[in-house]
């Protein structure tokens, strides 16, 4: 099974990352069929840490799924809030998880009230409200962030790790029964934070994968209009 592994940040050290970190994770989950194929958004943000960025990030998606889902199987998104995530589903004609409902669909599986921790507090009403569009109520939801945003984590995880610890202790209080490490740039943490937790810490990396190979949804694919301006490969999935 081949997957295109889809950052929708510009950063291709955290592409590079992600790719280890899931090519590690793969044999644990038995997915050993897989085959990774790694994609960075060529323009945008870095690392997304606001609105604007993220509507950025949605357009970069789009032209790589338009590009490459005729040769892999599934896709991946790879990047924390999911850029695009339902135009890719309507363009790709495959199968496309996105890595915040991912976690979110595992998380609220395992019990009534979970909470995303991530990197950056402007991320905070964002996923809040990615959570209410998914059909998540906000007392099922909680959303909380440490001060570094992500890539600030990745590059330093042993400055984050007490954050991300104080921020889930008080998630626990407030009722969270499992918490997901939310962000490419907190892939790999969680077993570190795991142990310093009374509940069960998920990284979003895994719940990615987990749900890439589960069969999924594939709508109908986009109405066809004329357009202007766009990629090559966007503009003929788009065309009449």
């Amino acid at each position: 099974m081949r997957i295109l592994l889809l950052n929708g940040n510009t950063d291709a050290r955290m592409t590079e990352r992600m790719l280890r970190l899931a090519q590690e994770t793969l044999p644990r989950l038995g997915l050993t069929h897989v085959e990774l194929r790694p994609a960075t958004a060529r323009f945008g943000a870095r690392y997304i840490a606001s609105r604007t960025a993220a509507v950025i990030a949605g357009h970069a998606v789009l032209e790589l799924v338009a590009e490459q889902a005729g040769a892999v199987d599934a896709i991946a998104l790879a990047c924390f809030g999911d850029p695009a995530l339902d135009a890719a589903r309507e363009l790709a004609g495959i199968p496309v998880a996105g890595m915040a409902d991912a976690s979110l669909r595992i998380a609220l599986g395992m019990a009534p009230r979970v909470a995303l921790l991530t990197g950056g507090a402007a991320w905070v009403p964002m996923l809040e409200e990615f959570a209410l569009t998914r059909g998540y109520a906000p007392e099922r939801v909680l959303v909380r962030a440490v001060t570094p945003t992500g890539d600030m984590i990745a590059r330093d995880p042993e400055r984050a790790l007490d954050l991300l610890a104080e921020a889930g202790q008080s998630a626990v209080v407030e009722g969270a029964e499992v918490v997901v490490l939310g962000g490419a740039g907190l892939a790999g943490l969680a077993p570190r934070l795991a142990p310093r937790l009374p509940v069960p810490v998920l990284d979003s990396l895994e719940c990615l994968l987990r749900s890439v190979v589960a069969p999924l949804p594939v709508p109908p694919g986009p109405g066809r209009t004329p357009s202007t301006g766009l990629a090559p490969a966007l503009a003929a999935r788009l065309a009449p």
